[in-house]
């Protein structure tokens, strides 16, 4: 699915959709295979979500160009995989959110950074329930686009037809007995175009996505997607202006048995979240 150009604003947005079959104990699908997709095209959203293996992969446009600020004897031109960023890792946290990383540095690592971490809080469950989507929406973008932002958002996360065809209540809370997983893994992050207070960086990442827990009829997958993100220097800060997604690059899956509903519960109630990405 090609997203086209964001620089105006318009964001192009797939959104999960629920899964009847596939309980747990069955073996996972390989990455070739799909499902039912859904397709929302919102204007002026910039959202992050885990758009994940409910819908289908679709045949998108190859990513732009750009190469890493950083470098590896190892790895191709421009690639460093196991590298840190080389900067400090922020200390601040967000006013507004309270919790998520703030005070970027600005240059090329602090934008990567920054773009790695807002892709974590946009991919998380808190974006389903109203209250603290509103709250990540001011922490991570412009203020000139907040607004737009928030009300976009709240018509599609707002929509009871679409929660409950991932599974959730009406207020975007998991039902009783399990426990809702939506987690953004970035795999690396790479700046496309950088020019003082404006940067263009892609971050490529899996993510885990559906119910958890004995019955759940869309447990926990994980898909592969590389996201774009146009950010602005504003108020001493990095903030979203614009976003893009795109499927892939995907791995070749193993032939791996899924684990049973009692271990996926047990894992995301005892593996936390990282609070800092990159």
């Amino acid at each position: 699915m090609s997203l086209g150009d964001d620089h105006d604003g318009q964001t192009r947005t797939r959104l999960p959709e629920g899964n009847t079959g596939d309980p747990y104990g069955t073996p996972r699908r390989s990455a070739g295979r799909s499902g039912r997709s859904l397709a929302v095209v919102v204007g002026v959203v910039a959202v992050l979500i885990a758009a994940i293996a409910f819908a289908n992969r679709g045949n998108d446009t190859p990513a732009g160009s750009g190469s890493s600020h950083a470098g590896g004897p190892s790895a191709p031109a421009g690639a460093a995989p196991t590298a840190a960023t080389g900067t400090r890792p922020v200390t601040g946290k967000n006013a507004t959110n309270g919790t998520l990383a703030a005070g970027f540095a600005h240059d090329e690592q602090g934008a990567q950074s920054a773009a790695a971490n807002y892709a974590v809080a946009l991919g998380s469950v808190d974006m389903f329930v109203t209250s603290s989507r509103r709250t990540l929406v001011r922490a991570v973008y412009a203020p000139d686009a907040v607004t737009a932002q928030e009300s976009a958002l709240d018509k599609v996360y707002g929509d009871k037809g679409f929660l409950s065809r991932i599974g959730l209540n009406a207020d975007g809370t998991a039902p009783s007995g399990l426990t809702f997983v939506s987690r953004v893994l970035p795999a690396g992050a790479k700046i496309d175009k950088y020019a003082g207070d404006h940067a263009t960086v892609s971050i490529w990442y899996s993510t885990l996505f559906g119910l958890a827990g004995e019955g759940s009829k869309s447990p926990v997958t994980e898909s592969w997607y590389t996201n774009t993100f146009e950010l602005r220097w504003t108020d001493g800060d990095w903030k979203v202006t614009g976003f893009s997604q795109k499927d892939g690059p995907v791995p070749v899956g193993r032939d791996q048995t899924a684990s049973t509903a009692d271990d996926m519960t047990d894992a995301v109630g005892t593996f936390g979240g990282f609070t800092y990405a990159r």
